[in-house]
C-alpha cells in the first residue's frame, strides 16, 4: 500500500487530497488547492464574450495551446498571459512533489465557507499543474467540476489502515494531533484550528463534535456518498454518456444535452468499465511480475560481478607476477652475460698482461747481456758473437713492433640493452574485449580455378563463401615443407590471391588458408596438394624453403592436381620473408640446377680436391648479409654485399639465405686485413650468439684462420690446426652438402684440411665473424645460369635430391 501513496497526494499541497475534483483532463486536485491556483483573465475571453460573439464553445473550453495559452509547457517558469498588461506576470513554483505550480497574482480573501462555496473572481482560469492545460472557469466556478468520491473512499481506506494518530486537516505547515472530529463538517480538528476555523456559535454551535477515533468509527460505519450531478446538485448520476464519458442524471438528458448521444445505464458501464480495468491491470500484473523477476536477476548480477571482480584480479595479479619472474628470469640471465663478458676481457687482459711480462723480462735480460759484451775488450771474441747478438736484437725488436704493443681488449662493454621493444610492450598491454556477439569469418573457399603452378612457384586464390555477413579482415596461408612436415605460415594480410617462389622442383606440398578478425579465426579450409613442375630448364631459381611473394599477375602454365584432402592444423611461425623486389628474388639463388631432378653423379670417397669441377658443376651461390639478424657493431657496404665492424671484438653476421637440402656453395673475398685478426667463416642457425667469435656456441660451425694457419671450431671445440693462412684479396670458399651432411672449407681454391664437419642437417645460414680490422665480401656468381645448367646436364653419378 505504501507505493500507492503518491497517488493519493495532491500536486499542489503534497499532502492527502481533500475534497478532491476532477478536472477535465482526468488529473485530481483539493477544491482549496483549485481556488489557490486561479488566474483572473480579460473579459474578452470569458465564456459569456464567447457566446456573445458566437463561437458557440463549451463552458470549459480548452484554450488553443498555439494561439490563446496562459502558460506555454516549454516555458522557463514564469507564465502571463501574451498581449494584456492586466495580467502580471507570475513566477511559478514547486511543489511538495515536485509539480509545477502557478499561483494566483493575489491572494484569495480570508473566509470561513467551505472552498467550494466560496465565492470565485469572475472571469477565472485555472492551469493543471500536472499536464499544463488550460480552461476557463463559467460561473459556476469551482462547483462545475465532479467530485472524486471513489478517491477520497480509498484515501479513507489508506489512512485507516496505517492506524496512525489522526492528525488535523487545517493546519497550513505541520498538521498537528487532531483532538475532535465535526461530524457534519466531516473534518478533524486540532485545538487552534478549531477556535479559529469553527467557532461554537452561529450556526456551528449545533454542530456535533466528537474524538477522533469515535469519529473515525462514525466515518467507516457512515453509508457512502452518492455522487450528485454536477448541472443538478439535487439529482443523482442514474446514466452515462458514452460520447462525454461522463455519468448523467435524468435532467440531463430531459435537457437535451445529450440528445444525440448514446447513453446507457451507469450500473452495466460500472460493471462494464470494472472488467476493463481488472484486464488491462492483469496485463499490467505481468509486466510488474516480470519487472520483480529482472530486479532480482540485477540484484544477482551484483553478487556475481563481485565475485568475478575478485576472480579476475587475482587471474590479473597471476599474470603479472608470472611477467614479472619472467623479466627477473630474463634479468638473470643477462647478468650471467654481463659477468661473462667480464670474465673474459679480464681473461684476455690478463694474459697479454703475463705475455708482454715474459716477453719484456727477456727483452731487458738481451738487452743487460748485449751491454755488458760491448764492455768487452777483447775484439775477436765480440766479433764472434756480435753478429747473432744484432740478429737477436732485430728479431726481438720486430716482435714488439707486429700489434704486439696494442690493447687486445678495449674496457668499455659493448653491449647494449635493447628495452625498447618490451617497454613499447608493457606500455601497449591492455585488456581484450571479448565481444561474444561479433562472430568469427566463415571458413575461406578455395579457388581452383584461378590456382597453378609453374616450375617452381605456385600461385593460390582464395575468397569468402557468397552468403557470408561476417567480414573478414584478413587471411593466413599456410605450407608445409613438402615432406609432410609442419604447416608454417607464409602469407598474412588482406589480399586473396598469393603466389609463392622458391619452391623445390617436383615436390608436392599441402596448402591451406584461414580467415580471422578481431574475434578470432575460421576453420581452415579444405587442403589442396601442389605438385610443382619437373623441368630442369626452367629459368626459376630453386630455394630450399618457400618464400612468399607480392601478388603477382596469374600465368596459367602448368595446372596441378586439385585432389583436397582433410588434414590435422599445426599452427606455427615460419622462417620465410616476404620478397618485395626482383633483385631481393637474384639475391636468394642457391644452386641453379644441380639440386634439381636429373642430376646423377656418385660421389666417391676421395675428398673435395678438385674444386674447379665442382664449380662446374655447381653455380656459386650469391647472398647478402641481413642486417635484421645482425650485431649492432656490424657495418654494411655495397647493397648489403660488403660487411665490416666497428669493434675490436669479434661479430657475426648471416646471409639472408638459408639452406635445408641439397649442395651449396658460395665464396667470400677479403678486402682488408690488418694486425693478423682471426676472422671465422662457416654456416649457423638463426639464433647463433652474436657478439663472440662464430663456433663459440652450439648454433655455430666454421673456420677460423689467421695469417699462418686455420683451425675448426664447433661448439668452442677447436680442431684440425691446418697451415695456411689468409691475406688481404684471399678468397675463402664453402661448401655445404646436405645430401652427404658435410661442410668444407677452401682458401684460393685449395681445400682447406679434411672435410671440416659431418652430419650437419636442418636449416643452416652462411655466416662470418670479424672484427674492425677485417672487411669481406660475397663473390657474385662467375658462371652464367646457362653454363651452369649445360654442366648439371652433362655430369652423372652427382646425385642431388630435389
Amino acid at each position: 500500500m505504501e507505493e500507492m501513496e503518491e497517488e493519493l497526494k495532491c500536486p499542489v499541497c503534497g499532502s492527502f487530497y481533500r475534497e478532491p475534483i476532477i478536472l477535465p483532463c482526468s488529473h485530481n486536485l483539493c477544491q482549496a488547492c483549485a481556488r489557490n491556483i486561479l488566474v483572473q483573465t480579460p473579459e474578452s475571453e470569458s465564456p459569456q464574450s464567447r457566446r456573445a460573439s458566437g463561437s458557440g464553445v463549451s463552458d470549459y473550453d480548452y484554450l488553443d495551446l498555439d494561439k490563446m495559452s496562459l502558460y506555454s509547457e516549454a516555458d522557463s517558469g514564469y507564465g502571463s498571459y501574451g498581449g494584456f498588461a492586466s495580467a502580471p506576470t507570475t513566477p511559478c513554483q514547486k511543489s511538495p512533489n515536485g509539480v509545477r505550480v502557478f499561483p494566483p497574482a493575489m491572494p484569495p480573501p480570508a473566509t470561513h465557507l467551505s472552498p467550494a462555496l466560496a465565492p470565485v473572481p469572475r472571469n477565472s482560469c485555472i492551469t493543471c499543474p500536472q499536464c499544463h492545460r488550460s480552461l476557463i472557469l463559467d460561473d459556476r466556478g469551482l462547483r462545475g467540476f465532479p467530485k472524486n468520491r471513489v478517491l477520497e473512499g480509498v484515501i479513507d481506506r489508506y489512512q485507516q489502515s496505517k492506524a496512525a494518530a489522526l492528525k488535523c486537516q487545517l493546519c497550513e505547515k505541520a498538521p498537528k494531533e487532531a483532538t475532535v472530529m465535526c461530524e457534519q463538517c466531516d473534518v478533524f480538528y486540532c485545538d487552534p484550528c478549531r477556535l479559529r476555523c469553527h467557532p461554537p456559535r452561529g450556526p456551528l454551535a449545533k454542530h456535533r463534535l466528537v474524538p477522533p477515533a469515535q469519529g473515525r468509527v462514525s466515518r467507516r460505519l457512515s453509508p457512502r456518498k452518492v455522487s450528485t450531478c454536477t448541472d443538478h446538485e439535487l439529482e443523482n448520476h442514474s446514466m452515462y454518456c458514452v460520447q462525454c464519458k461522463m455519468p448523467v442524471c435524468y435532467q440531463c438528458l430531459e435537457e437535451g444535452k445529450h440528445s444525440s448521444h448514446e447513453v446507457k445505464a451507469l450500473g452495466a458501464m460500472w460493471k462494464l468499465h470494472k472488467s476493463q480495468l481488472s484486464q488491462a491491470l492483469n496485463g499490467l500484473s505481468d509486466r510488474a511480475k516480470e519487472a520483480k523477476e529482472f530486479l532480482v536477476q540485477l540484484r544477482n548480477m551484483v553478487q556475481q560481478i563481485q565475485e568475478n571482480s575478485v576472480e579476475f584480479e587475482a587471474c590479473l595479479v597471476a599474470q603479472c607476477d608470472a611477467l614479472i619472474d619472467a623479466l627477473n628470469r630474463r634479468k638473470a640471465q643477462l647478468l650471467a652475460r654481463v659477468n661473462k663478458e667480464h670474465e673474459h676481457k679480464l681473461k684476455v687482459v690478463r694474459d697479454q698482461i703475463s705475455h708482454c711480462t715474459v716477453k719484456l723480462r727477456q727483452t731487458t735480460g738481451l738487452m743487460e747481456y748485449c751491454l755488458e759484451v760491448i764492455k768487452e775488450n777483447d775484439p775477436s771474441g765480440f766479433l764472434q758473437i756480435s753478429d747473432a747478438l744484432i740478429r737477436r736484437v732485430h728479431l726481438t725488436e720486430d716482435q714488439w713492433g707486429k700489434g704486439t704493443l696494442t690493447p687486445r681488449m678495449t674496457t668499455d662493454f659493448d653491449l647494449s640493452l635493447d628495452n625498447s621493444p618490451l617497454l613499447q610492450s608493457i606500455h601497449q598491454l591492455d585488456f581484450v574485449q571479448m565481444k561474444a556477439s561479433s562472430p568469427v569469418p566463415a571458413t575461406p573457399i578455395l579457388q581452383l580455378e584461378e590456382c597453378c603452378t609453374h616450375n617452381n612457384s605456385a600461385t593460390l586464390s582464395w575468397k569468402q563463401p557468397p552468403l557470408s555477413t561476417v567480414p573478414a579482415e584478413g587471411y593466413i596461408l599456410e605450407l608445409d615443407d613438402g615432406n609432410g612436415g609442419q604447416f608454417r605460415e607464409v602469407y598474412v594480410g588482406k589480399e586473396t590471391m598469393c603466389t609463392v617462389d622458391g619452391l623445390h622442383f617436383n615436390s608436392t606440398y599441402n596448402a591451406r588458408i584461414k580467415a580471422f578478425n578481431k574475434t578470432g579465426v575460421s576453420q581452415y579450409s579444405k587442403t589442396l596438394v601442389l605438385q610443382t613442375s619437373e623441368d630442369t630448364d626452367s629459368e626459376e631459381q630453386t630455394l630450399p624453403f618457400p618464400v612468399p611473394s607480392e601478388r603477382l599477375p596469374l600465368r596459367r602454365m602448368s595446372p596441378f592436381s586439385s585432389t583436397l584432402n582433410l588434414q590435422p592444423s599445426f599452427p606455427g611461425r615460419s622462417y620465410f620473408d616476404i620478397r618485395s623486389s626482383p633483385h631481393q628474388l637474384s639475391l636468394h639463388s642457391s644452386l641453379q640446377s644441380l639440386n634439381a631432378p636429373g642430376c646423377n653423379f656418385e660421389p666417391q670417397s676421395a675428398p673435395y680436391s678438385q674444386l674447379v669441377d665442382i664449380k662446374k658443376l655447381l653455380a656459386v651461390a650469391w647472398f647478402a648479409f641481413d642486417p635484421g639478424s645482425a650485431h649492432a657493431d656490424i657495418i654494411f657496404s655495397n647493397d648489403n654485399l660488403t660487411v665490416t665492424c666497428s669493434s675490436y671484438d669479434d661479430r657475426v653476421v648471416l646471409g639472408k639465405t638459408g639452406f635445408s637440402k641439397g649442395v651449396h656453395y658460395w665464396e667470400l673475398t677479403v678486402d682488408r686485413y690488418d694486425n693478423h685478426p682471426d676472422p671465422a667463416f662457416g654456416v649457423a642457425r638463426m639464433d647463433v650468439m652474436k657478439d663472440v667469435m662464430l663456433g663459440k656456441d652450439d648454433k655455430a660451425w666454421a673456420m677460423y684462420v689467421d695469417n699462418h694457419r686455420s683451425w675448426f671450431m664447433h661448439n668452442n671445440s677447436h680442431t684440425n690446426r691446418t697451415e695456411g693462412g689468409i691475406t688481404k684479396g684471399a678468397t675463402i670458399g664453402v661448401l655445404l652438402d646436405l645430401n652427404r651432411k658435410t661442410l668444407t672449407f677452401f682458401i684460393n681454391d685449395e681445400q682447406q684440411g679434411p672435410i671440416a664437419f659431418e652430419n650437419v642437417e636442418g636449416l643452416f645460414f652462411p655466416a662470418v665473424s670479424l672484427n674492425r680490422n677485417v672487411q669481406v665480401s660475397a663473390v657474385p656468381p662467375r658462371l652464367p645460369a646457362a653454363s651452369a645448367r649445360s654442366a648439371s646436364k652433362a655430369a652423372r653419378g652427382w646425385y642431388v635430391s630435389p
